[in-house]
C-alpha cells in the first residue's frame, strides 16, 4: 500500500511540474537520440545488475538502499541529460530532475528499508 501511494505521489508531482512549466511530454524515442538512449539505458542496467549480483551483501539493508538510490540517480540523471540534449524546445528535463530529487528524498527517508 505504501509503495502505491509513493508511485501515485511521484506521478502527480511530474504532472503538476509539467503543467506549471507548460511542458508537452515528448519521448526521446521520437527524436534522433533514440539509439543513444537505448544503448545508454542498457549499459546502465547491465552495470548495475552485474554489481548487484557480484558485490552487494543482501544482509545489509542500508547498502541495498544506497545501491537503489544510486541507480535512480544515474538513470534519471541520464534521462534528464538526454532530454536536455535532444528535446531543445522543452523544459521537460526540469520535471525529470524534480522527480529525481523527490524520489531520492523519499527512498532515503523510507524507514522500513533500514
Amino acid at each position: 500500500m505504501f509503495l502505491i501511494v509513493l508511485i501515485a505521489l511521484m506521478f502527480m508531482t511530474e504532472k503538476i511540474t509539467n503543467k506549471i512549466l507548460r511542458v508537452e511530454k515528448v519521448r526521446i524515442s521520437e527524436t534522433s537520440g533514440k539509439n543513444l538512449d537505448r544503448w545508454g539505458r542498457g549499459i546502465i542496467l547491465f552495470v548495475f545488475l552485474s554489481a548487484l549480483w557480484s558485490g552487494i551483501d543482501f544482509n545489509s539493508d542500508t547498502l541495498i538502499k544506497y545501491f537503489f538510490m544510486s541507480y535512480l540517480a544515474i538513470t534519471l540523471g541520464f534521462q534528464a541529460i538526454m532530454e536536455f540534449i535532444f528535446i531543445k524546445d522543452s523544459k521537460q528535463y526540469i520535471s525529470t530532475m524534480m522527480l529525481l530529487i523527490m524520489s531520492l528524498i523519499i527512498v532515503y527517508n523510507v524507514p522500513f528499508l533500514e
